[in-house]
């Protein structure tokens, strides 16, 4: 089962898998290439915290799976557990020295992902404690100049080529379930009767 972890595990499963993609076909020849899983603070170039050849994965923006959100919610009343279906929304930035390198991170990142679009089982990070049935699905979601413009204006790095894929749906699970409240109210009324 899912649990608060999910998030982070699902960060974790893109940096692993891309990682391990980079590893079988290194993007830039003579270069060793990972996806660094980052924070807002980490995109400030003085933070040294993205190496120099990189795919960086920063997650801007968490929101609730329309689709899914109605049917756990059915679920959650029936179980007594929360269920929480999400979609992640994550930035995805090549950094190298030159700009081919970067459009050859890119571009690799983006065949890996296209080829494998969703990650389940060993390629799932163990921190979320999925079960056996569930699954991410990895895709480009769409976004404005606007939107994109807006979002780097907010972070601590000046406009750099990225893409957005959302993961879909990570699940938050409450791991106990919540016991029913007893009954404290009693309604009365007036019962139904044939007239003649």
């Amino acid at each position: 089962m899912a649990n608060f972890q999910s998030i982070a595990a699902a960060g974790k499963s893109l940096e692993r898998y891309l990682t391990h993609c980079f590893s079988q076909e290194e993007p830039v020849d003579g270069q060793t290439t990972k996806a660094v899983l980052v924070r807002t603070v980490d995109l400030d170039p003085a933070s040294k915290a993205i190496p120099d050849y990189a795919l960086s994965i920063f997650l801007y923006r968490v929101d609730y799976n329309r689709t899914m959100r109605a049917a756990w919610s059915a679920v959650g009343s029936q179980d007594g557990r929360a269920h929480l279906p999400l979609d992640l929304y994550f930035l995805l930035t090549p950094w190298a020295t030159n700009a081919e390198h970067e459009l050859s991170i890119l571009g690799k990142a983006m065949l890996a992902l296209e080829t494998t679009p969703i990650l389940s089982g060993s390629l799932l990070d163990p921190l979320g404690s999925w079960a056996a049935q569930e699954a991410l699905q990895v895709c480009l979601a769409d976004i404005s100049t606007e939107d994109m413009m807006r979002t780097f204006d907010s972070l601590p790095v000046d406009y750099q080529l990225s893409v957005l894929y959302v993961a879909r749906v990570v699940r938050v699970d409450q791991r106990i379930a919540t016991p029913d409240m007893p009954v404290t109210t009693l309604v009365t009324g007036l019962k139904p009767e044939a007239r003649p």
